[in-house]
């Protein structure tokens, strides 16, 4: 008897023993499982950042925005899945002080890369964006990422003004627009749009600071902008990254592959557009598939409306009035979409927000602070990105040079100066009283209420004087050439 209850308190013993192992053994897988998953947040750290930036798209380009027979299925797919902004503005409705507003997030007035005699850089230009200017990708360097510039810069073509002299380890791309360093005797207005040859524009693709190709092939320059992306994106996938990919494309003369070339029903201009689209999925792809797409924040827009003179050429700006040049809607205001998925919201914005503001957010968002030594004219957005909050831009300043034409104030936009460009839309007007809209009710800016709102006016012009006390503008950078 004794026997056996000694071997029943044994095996309730071991038992216990058995029990206590298997709990402390839980305790510490839970432990380790704990450390694991903080180790991987800590690992996974702040958000890539790809910038998808399109040449002379319109407002009404994309299907997402309306165009009933360009397919951008992966576009609007982004639009369906994140967020698509329908009252965001360039700093300039041309390219050259537009690049310089959304890498810096600064008035283009501010850096001089704004001129009334010449509006944008060419071949023969002395100057480029000046080296004191903070870049975003100067700016996520202090954060430890890595940054590549795809595409179309415009920023000065000189060694001392390219991109990697303004933040970016790498470059592929060209220099300045893809109708400049014409060669050719053909006018790509008129000609049938399979006989426009790459070779009538001399136009070098860069690697660095190294020209690599020139002509730079255009038929392939769309596929090998993304494939470029993709492959910058899987070489960094294990530390943050940087992605600013500016397509040459759909400013004129227009190009596409063999894949692409008479598939839309849009024309020679769908076709551009429906391969900048599949470069999108491709890097959303990518993006996916290396387990990048929650921690990565996409944004697509253009840097100007379309250049409408080019007709079928051209893009449309849809219901907006004019296009590229002006200060009208059409040549500021653009499609602008923001995707990643688990952070970003699903949600139609329509509050004001600006491409400088993409400066301001993406520090923040990297933990890096923004520079206090001058005026950043871009506001954070980060609160209506991830939290739904209303934006917290409340105006819009459209300037023409180194002029404010118009500003916007909530839903109204007051007109001090009105201008058409390239033949169009009249010629020069200053207004007595200003023109005034309601953007909200009135988005084709036909029925002016100055009239009837005196009150909103003055406003405006509060606004627009308040800026004008702190405004100190740079020097011209771009009206010295060779």
């Amino acid at each position: 008897m004794k026997q056996t209850t000694s071997t029943t308190f044994t095996i309730h013993k071991l038992l216990l023993s058995v029990s206590l192992f298997s709990l402390l053994w839980g305790c510490q897988q839970n432990s380790n499982s704990e450390d694991t998953e903080q180790t991987s947040d800590e690992r996974q750290g702040p958000p890539n950042f790809v910038i998808i930036f399109a040449d002379d798209l319109g407002y009404g380009d994309l299907g997402a925005y309306g165009h009933p027979t360009i397919r951008t299925p992966n576009l609007d797919q982004m639009a369906a899945e994140g967020q698509r902004w329908t009252n965001f503005y360039v700093a300039a409705s041309v390219c050259t002080p537009s690049r310089a507003a959304i890498l810096t997030g600064r008035l283009p007035v501010r850096n001089g890369m704004t001129s009334n005699k010449s509006r944008v850089l060419f071949p023969n230009s002395l100057n480029g964006l000046p080296p004191g200017e903070v870049t975003i990708a100067e700016q996520l360097k202090k954060a430890g990422y890595a940054t590549a510039a795809i595409g179309k810069w415009h920023l000065g073509h000189r060694p001392q003004f390219l991109p990697t002299a303004q933040g970016f380890d790498t470059y592929f791309g060209i220099p300045y627009s893809n109708d400049m360093d014409k060669v050719g005797k053909g006018n790509y207005r008129a000609l049938p749009e399979d006989s426009i040859r790459y070779e009538d524009y001399n136009v070098p693709l860069m690697r660095d600071t190294a020209i690599i190709e020139q002509p730079a092939d255009q038929n392939t320059i769309t596929r090998r902008y993304s494939e470029e992306a993709v492959a910058f994106i899987k070489a960094h996938k294990e530390e943050p990254f940087f992605v600013y990919l500016a397509h040459n494309l759909p400013h004129i003369p227009l190009f596409a592959s063999k894949d692409f070339k008479g598939k839309s029903e849009r024309g020679l201009y769908g076709d551009v557009l429906e391969e900048i689209d599949d470069g999108v999925g491709k890097i959303i792809t990518a993006l996916k598939e290396e387990g990048l797409a929650e921690n990565t924040i996409v944004v697509f827009t253009s840097d100007n409306g379309p250049w409408l003179p080019f007709e079928t050429h051209g893009g449309s700006a849809g219901l907006l009035r004019a296009g590229k040049g002006t200060t009208w809607e059409g040549g500021m205001r653009e499609p602008c979409i923001f995707w990643s998925p688990g952070r970003i919201e699903p949600a139609v914005i329509t509050g004001l927000g600006s491409t400088m503001d993409l400066f301001t957010t993406f520090s923040n968002m990297a933990g890096v602070p923004i520079p206090e030594d001058r005026i950043i004219d871009g506001v954070d957005l980060s609160a209506t990105l991830l939290e739904g909050e209303p934006s917290p831009r409340k105006g819009i300043l459209y300037y023409r040079g180194p002029e404010i034409y118009a500003a916007r104030l909530g839903a109204y936009k007051a007109h001090y100066i009105t201008q058409g460009e390239y033949g169009q839309f009249g010629g020069k007007e200053e207004h007595a009283t200003p023109i005034l809209y309601n953007l909200s009710h009135d988005p084709s800016e036909q029925y002016n209420i100055a009239e009837e709102h005196p009150e909103v006016l003055a406003e405006i012009n509060a606004f627009v004087e308040e800026h004008k006390t702190n405004l100190v503008k740079g020097e011209d950078q771009l009206a010295d050439r060779e």
